[in-house]
């Protein structure tokens, strides 16, 4: 029972751990001093945690849903829009700072950009220091600066270190295994995994089109080990 609780093993290299966190800590440090620039650093440094949450995603799974571009665009804006209203209506309380950050969570569903950075985001402005509290309505311009710049390095980043971002969902998925083969018409397609994925009604940081692609591939390797052991087996 207690191995449930041990994580299942990272996919991924040393040199991609490491080219990761090299783009988080650079990434960070310039969306921070970007907003610095515009809005002062306290206002920016206030904003540090949601953007280090957003860079974890960002470089390190930007395949991943959660890590497209709308997805921090339009979660920091649902975030910042919601966390100002509650604050200006109901006060800035530890009561209020939760109920916007679940608020903002819905409308970020609605509008298809859930970033869970954006949830921390929203509690953050509303629990804000002086500084921000001073800027008011600006303050959804801070946010919006230091996520847009946080977004644009790791556009420039991802790409320049053979890591293509954004992941286009709308890209067509490679079904024909690689030694030409027709392909099964009973195989499982992008489709059946979207109506698979509405059936289960729960959240899952990984697109069809994702799922379909490691399928096939899964299937392409089944199928090679097979003629190996039937050769092998032969000799």
């Amino acid at each position: 029972m207690l191995s449930r609780w041990f994580p299942a093993a990272i996919n991924t290299r040393p040199t991609e751990w490491s080219r990761a966190a090299i783009g988080m800590a650079l990434g960070t440090m310039f969306s921070v001093w970007l907003c610095g620039q515009v809005f002062g650093l306290e206002v920016a440094q206030h904003l540090i945690g949601p953007l280090g949450a957003s860079a974890v995603l960002l470089f390190a799974v930007s395949s991943g849903a959660l890590a497209q571009p709308w997805s921090i665009v339009g979660g920091y804006l649902c975030a910042s829009v919601v966390a100002l209203l509650v604050a200006h209506v109901l006060g800035r309380t530890l009561g209020s700072a939760c109920l916007a950050a679940g608020m903002a969570l819905v409308l970020m569903c609605w509008l298809r950009c859930l970033h869970p950075p954006a949830g921390a985001l929203a509690a953050t402005l509303v629990l804000a220091a002086p500084s921000i509290i001073a800027l008011d309505w600006q303050a959804v311009g801070a946010a919006m600066l230091a996520g847009s710049g946080l977004l644009a390095f790791a556009l420039a980043y991802n790409n320049l270190t053979r890591v293509r971002y954004p992941k286009r969902t709308s890209e067509p998925v490679a079904v024909i295994p690689a030694d030409h083969s027709p392909v099964d018409r009973h195989a499982i397609t992008a489709e059946d995994l979207k109506l698979a994925l509405a059936e289960m009604e729960a959240f899952f940081d990984v697109t069809p089109e994702d799922l379909e692609q490691l399928i096939h591939a899964s299937e392409r390797n089944a199928k090679r080990r097979s003629i190996t052991e039937v050769l092998s087996g032969r000799g």
